[in-house]
């Protein structure tokens, strides 16, 4: 009896945690109004800080042609990657699984369609670089790590 009272103990111990590194990936969708500034850097971050336990996609209500040149080079000098970004339209994110809806500026909360199936919609809005110096872009480089990652953490119950 005291032998299967340990067995049941370690395997209690040894249970995967629901948001550890074992878990599948949760989806995080970013939406902004372009897809060439915010969302994009928050994609790139989301899915290098919170490797494994994220995938982290973005979108825009009205997106633009091409990523915004300040923005790869501010996720570029971080170390981060920039190959393969491109702006993307919510239609093209509709028919994805997502756990959790992000809105980055007033304008994609409130142009914001309902995603089936999302568990959760938060907003947290970040200044609009579009346009500014490199020092811009990386101010909000900068605040996207400090608020959006730990916001994200947060809600969707993820360990530090």
């Amino acid at each position: 009896m005291a032998v299967t009272e340990e067995f049941n103990t370690i395997r209690i111990m040894n249970k995967p945690d629901p948001g550890g590194p074992s878990a599948a990936p949760k989806t995080v969708l970013v939406i902004c109004t372009g897809n060439s500034c915010r969302s994009q850097m928050a994609e790139v971050i989301l899915n290098h800080d919170l490797a494994d336990r994220v995938r982290a996609l973005s979108a825009g209500s009205h997106p633009h042609f091409e990523v915004s040149s300040g923005a790869i080079e501010a996720l570029e000098l971080a170390g981060l990657p920039t190959a393969g970004l491109y702006p993307k339209g919510i239609d093209a994110v509709m028919g994805e699984p997502v756990d959790l809806v992000v809105t980055v500026c007033d304008n994609a909360r409130d142009s914001c369609p309902v995603f089936p199936g999302a568990a959760q919609t938060i907003h947290l809005p970040f200044h609009d670089p579009f346009g500014e110096p490199l020092e811009g872009f990386v101010k909000v480089r900068d605040d996207l790590r400090a608020r959006l990652v730990p916001a994200v953490r947060a809600a969707l119950g993820l360990a530090c």
